[in-house]
């Protein structure tokens, strides 16, 4: 039987002629396809809902979370993955973002990298992966090879799974047993997925890690109070988060972050003097 899959992502753009378009028009027009991601985010919340719980189930277990991708996706994956010590105190290890291609291609591409089926588990295994974890493929087209590899060869070990691809019924779903898919349409540019689609990626990125941390006491109330104040930005956000929480003056919740080095234990402590 044919294989009914077809890539939205790739279908032609709905506009047609762009570079007779005047700016305000490329403007207006970019701005208009991005208002429908937020909406097609929404018709997934469920999905998005089934994972968040199970990385909760797994990272309390002592798992890890990993995301893996190639070009746009891998490098948001990446993104989503080094923000969480800084935002939320974890370790550096607990959510991992992996690129095909490695390090490098975070900047730049790597020739073919994408297109090796084993290379993501090879990449997983140098991660120590393990059947605690769980790993989320991202990708777009819901096609590439290093993502449908790495999946695999998780499921084949007994590894949960699941994915964020723009595309239904991809095969990255196929092997994703929680798939999440954000169909978002054509792009204003044909085929560049860096756009509607790397945006819908964003978003669901930020549902997740932001939704586990919160479900595993990072947040109290609605303050980043295992934050890292690794600059004096960050000790300002600490002071202010303190002197919001205590209802006191900024110089003495500065005062306070200052002897107690977090913005949890400068709130627990005095809460409960």
């Amino acid at each position: 039987m044919q294989d009914k899959f077809k890539k939205i992502t790739e279908q032609s753009s709905n506009y047609r002629h762009l570079e007779q378009m005047s700016t305000g028009e490329l403007l207006t027009h970019i701005n208009t396809e991005d208002q429908s991601v937020p909406l097609a985010v929404q018709k997934e919340l469920k999905a998005i809902e089934r994972l968040v719980e199970v990385i909760v189930k797994q990272l309390q277990k002592g798992g890890k979370l990993f995301y893996i991708g190639a070009g746009t996706s891998g490098r948001l994956g990446i993104l989503d993955a080094s923000e969480c010590p800084p935002t939320f105190g974890v370790s550096a290890e607990l959510v991992n973002g992996l690129i095909a291609g490695g390090d490098k291609a975070i900047r730049t591409a790597v020739e073919h990298a994408e297109d090796d089926i084993e290379q993501a588990w090879k990449d997983l295994k140098k991660h120590h992966v393990q059947k605690e974890d769980i790993v989320i493929g991202i990708a777009a087209s819901g096609t590439t090879p290093y993502v449908v590899g790495g999946l695999q060869a998780c499921q084949n070990a007994g590894i949960l799974t699941g994915c964020i691809v723009c595309n239904p019924h991809s095969p990255i779903s196929k092997v994703s047993d929680y798939p999440i898919e954000v169909v978002v349409g054509p792009e204003f540019v044909t085929g560049s997925s860096r756009m509607k689609a790397g945006t819908a990626q964003k978003l669901v990125l930020n549902m997740i890690s932001t939704s586990v941390m919160i479900k595993l006491g990072r947040v109290k109330d609605n303050k980043m109070v295992d934050m890292q104040l690794s600059n004096a930005k960050l000790h300002r956000r600490g002071s202010l988060l303190i002197s919001e929480a205590l209802g006191i003056s900024e110089k003495k919740a500065a005062d306070l972050l200052k002897t107690h080095g977090s913005v949890r234990k400068a709130i627990d402590h005095e809460t409960h003097q």
